[in-house]
């Protein structure tokens, strides 16, 4: 096994104070890293070290391989990880850390690679018996991608064989429109990925979005912490995330869980790992497999007891998951708001001095956040400001107590998305736990709606 003494974070905001306190409980001495902007963030405060690594925008510092590395050389790190977003999905910076004699904290680069590209991910699950939806692979002309959508049938997805969270993807409801699509769609994907690779699957049009959390070690074994619910969504990204799923039959649980252990040992992996699926009725679809701490761990956290980004550090030093290898059963329910600096009506981001902040507390609440009073919200990085977690013993409760949450958080100075939270949470479809991935969009859709959230925001 390899011993772990100090670690640097890859990045920034509240999941670098995550890996801060996690490593702290353990003995690990953390490396801060930080841009000019973020020089008074928080996890340049808490952490052991703190080293710059260039100026304000991400290109010049956070996603600047070279810098990162340099500083973990120069602080003595042994260890690095690299949180989520930024470089945490990027193979050739995890090859870039192991080749200096670190450790990364995370999976494989080959991994990475695998699960990186959506078409070898499709095939992989295919052999390895996991549900995968009708497709194709890379898309060679606009006369194949006819050819498999109207064998498919329509409507269908475009997606990018490079892209993941939500971008990349384009619907098709019109045959005569698809090769014009696959040729938008193509340079799309080429500017944002530097691939220009494309596939095609059935489009699922009112689907649930259901992740399942795995934690493998290096010796074979490979355990799941259950369901996520993550169907609030906006333009595929997440807003709200709950654990356990709601009306969710109990044998298609258990395939599912079955499948994402499948979908583990097919490639060998170790580390945390979410795998994703549709769900359509009582069938669900691999969608892709995220080889990294999710922004919504805290969820599953809560209703296991288990220290996600803890484990995540002993994974990576090569321990076994013996300790883990039991019954887990899921304690009552939790439910994760992102909590950003947006409007929330149009959702664009909002920057700014905070000038007034009060963060709610008492009996199962928790907030992970970076933000103080007086902190100034960058443009350069993303909106989110912090996550509000609550746990109680059932659905019912979590939702009575996030509500209460809500309204006893205060953040002045800026616009937030509060308020489409406290909206969202007294909605027929989330109460009784009846929703899809298009709830959100669908029922904000109105005059009145908007009018209402513009008022409190």
């Amino acid at each position: 096994m390899t011993e772990i003494r100090k670690v640097l974070i890859a990045n920034r905001g509240e999941i670098a104070l995550r890996v801060i306190r996690a490593c702290r409980e353990v003995g690990i001495k953390t490396v801060a890293v930080h841009s000019t902007v973020d020089e008074m963030a928080l996890h340049t405060r808490f952490a052991d070290e703190a080293v710059c690594i260039g100026p304000g925008p991400a290109s010049k510092s956070y996603l600047n391989i070279h810098n990162l590395i340099a500083a973990a050389e120069i602080s003595g790190a042994d260890a690095v990880h690299p949180g989520y977003g930024f470089l945490s999905e990027r193979a050739e910076f995890a090859d870039a850390v192991q080749k200096c004699g670190m450790t990364f904290i995370g999976p494989d680069p080959d991994h990475m690679r695998l699960m990186g590209d959506k078409v070898q991910a499709r095939e992989t699950m295919q052999k390895a018996g996991v549900p995968v939806l009708p497709g194709t692979g890379v898309l060679e002309s606009g006369e194949q991608a006819r050819a498999a959508a109207e064998s498919i049938g329509l409507p269908v997805i475009l997606k990018a064989s490079a892209g993941g969270g939500g971008r990349g993807m384009k619907i098709v409801w019109d045959i005569d429109k698809i090769a014009s699509t696959l040729e938008t769609a193509q340079a799309e994907a080429q500017a944002a990925f530097g691939c220009g690779d494309m596939y095609l699957e059935r489009y699922v049009q009112s689907p649930r979005h259901i992740e399942i959390q795995i934690v493998a070690d290096k010796h074979g074994g490979v355990i799941d912490l259950f369901e996520r619910e993550c169907s609030v969504q906006r333009r595929h990204q997440k807003v709200i995330e709950e654990a356990p799923a709601a009306n969710f039959p109990e044998a298609v649980r258990a395939k599912m869980r079955e499948a994402a252990i499948a979908a583990a040992r097919a490639i060998s992996y170790h580390s945390l790992g979410t795998v994703e699926f549709l769900l359509d009725g009582d069938h669900f679809y691999f969608m892709e497999m995220n080889t990294r701490v999710q922004v919504e761990h805290c969820v599953t956290e809560m209703v296991t007891g288990v220290d996600l980004v803890q484990e995540q550090i002993r994974l990576a030093a090569g321990e076994p998951l013996g300790h883990l290898q039991r019954e887990f059963r899921p304690r009552g329910h939790s439910i994760e708001c992102r909590l950003n600096a947006e409007d929330p009506v149009n959702f664009a981001p909002h920057p700014g001095t905070i000038t007034a902040l009060h963060l709610p507390g008492g009996t199962g609440v928790r907030v992970d956040t970076h933000v103080y009073q007086g902190y100034t919200v960058s443009p350069y990085y993303d909106s989110m400001l912090g996550k509000l977690i609550v746990h109680a013993p059932t659905r019912e409760q979590a939702i009575a107590r996030m509500r209460r949450a809500l309204g006893e958080c205060v953040i002045e100075g800026i616009s937030t998305n509060i308020a489409l939270h406290r909206w969202i949470l007294k909605q027929p479809p989330f109460v009784t736990g009846v929703y899809d991935t298009h709830f959100l969009e669908r029922d904000l859709d109105s005059d009145g709606v908007r009018a209402e959230l513009n008022s409190h925001a």
